[in-house]
């Protein structure tokens, strides 16, 4: 039977996430309300069935191991694990993962060990669900070295991806990195025999998702040089030397590695008919179960939104918001287009108490408070008579308590905002 490793790319120091990624890792930013960003791949394995997971990151991974520790504990009988292995030092390499391939490369140690036949390489930072065990099928079923997981985009879209030309039977015989939106592609456009009823009539070129399959074979002979990074080099290098399919997936499917991004797709949980469903009881989406007592509403006109366990909302107007786990929003507060992460504690009286003589406002959102097109990063004292984004937009700007990009304020973990600030 094929043993299938999954290894999921932490990523970098995440910058374009940043302040979210200030003092965790990129995989660890929560997402929608209750989960962190890790949840999503993770959850695509296990549905899939694939249950040995190995994470791979080196930047601020304190709060990623504890909410991996938390979150995910397989019993003795299903050889299940998911494993974070940060940069290390050996007598072979003393430095950091210096790209996505090199880290892959410098844990050959550990992966070996499980004698895998196949490797399947899976991001960090995207929303989607797929069902990698049909991908995996597809994959032994064409006979290739290597499957690319490709979603169908547009002219205009083509431009901001790694481009791959396929033939009818959807081999990939040409790699191109982000073409200019001048440059003619037209023989790049996918095959009519490639195509099915499922994929729009604009989308015409394919796209890399950054998800790969790889006999373990073929991938340590395609890794044995100094490359570093999968998109750009390995598999660029791996067409003209491997037999490399398309598997072409036309589900939805989201970069989230930008603060616009993450914004944009946290919001659209609150539509009506949202693009990522957490509704589906046969694909759930894990994390930790913290065992929080039920949101407690007392009195509020709450529409299109999102709120998890264990918050206190009162008399407040909450529209196309997120809110998240402990989540405290007191009297005639008003929240539009806002992503509140919550808080990772409870304070005590004694803790309120103690911070109100140091002028310090209790964690989550005072009275009389407004806050517009806006994320609040956890464990944020937001006082009294605030107004957050109803003024001029903003430029894109770093103080001691927030960052705005593109736009969106992001109010910074821990924050503390005293009673009328006005940003």
């Amino acid at each position: 039977m094929p043993k299938v490793l999954s290894i999921i790319l932490g990523g970098g120091k995440g910058t374009r996430l940043y302040p979210l990624t200030k003092e965790r890792s990129k995989p660890a930013v929560p997402f929608g309300g209750k989960h962190r960003i890790v949840d999503i791949p993770i959850s695509n394995c296990i549905n899939s069935d694939f249950r040995q997971i190995y994470l791979l990151t080196q930047f601020n991974s304190a709060s990623l191991h504890m909410h991996i520790a938390n979150a995910y504990n397989f019993d003795r009988f299903s050889k299940g694990f998911v494993e974070i292995l940060a940069a290390e030092q050996t007598l072979e390499h003393s430095g950091w993962y210096e790209g996505t391939a090199d880290a892959v490369r410098k844990n050959f140690v550990h992966f070996k060990t499980q004698n895998p036949t196949h490797y399947m390489i899976l991001s960090g930072d995207q929303l989607y669900q797929m069902d990698l065990q049909e991908y995996f099928d597809k994959h032994v079923s064409s006979g290739a070295d290597i499957s690319i997981a490709t979603t169908a985009v547009t002219r205009e879209d083509a431009s901001g991806f790694g481009i791959m030309k396929i033939d009818k039977n959807q081999r990939i015989t040409e790699f191109m990195e982000k073409p200019d939106k001048q440059l003619n592609i037209d023989d790049w456009k996918i095959p009519v025999e490639a195509r099915d009823h499922t994929i729009p009539k604009n989308k015409e070129y394919l796209a890399s998702m950054g998800i790969y399959i790889f006999n373990s074979e073929v991938m340590e002979e395609a890794l044995d040089n100094d490359l570093t990074d999968f998109g750009k080099q390995i598999i660029p290098n791996a067409i003209k030397k491997y037999k490399v399919h398309s598997y072409i997936y036309n589900g939805y499917w989201e970069d989230i590695g930008t603060i616009k991004n993450f914004y944009d797709c946290t919001l659209d949980l609150t539509s009506i008919t949202p693009r990522f469903n957490f509704y589906n009881e046969e694909t759930p989406i894990y994390t930790h179960a913290r065992n929080l007592a039920p949101s407690k509403m007392n009195k509020a006109l709450i529409t299109r939104s999102t709120a998890s366990e264990g918050c206190v909302i009162t008399e407040s107007t909450i529209t196309d918001s997120v809110i998240g786990v402990r989540s405290i929003i007191e009297g005639n507060s008003i929240l539009e287009g806002v992503i509140c992460m919550g808080a990772d504690y409870y304070e005590t009286n004694e803790e309120k108490i103690a911070n109100s003589k140091k002028g310090i406002p209790n964690i989550g959102i005072g009275y009389n408070t407004q806050i517009r097109h806006a994320i609040i990063d956890k464990n944020a004292h937001i006082g009294n008579n605030c107004s957050i984004g109803y003024g001029a937009p903003l430029e894109d700007q770093e103080d001691s308590i927030m960052v705005v990009k593109d736009g969106i304020i992001v109010i910074k973990k821990n924050a503390i905002i005293p009673n009328g600030t006005v940003i």
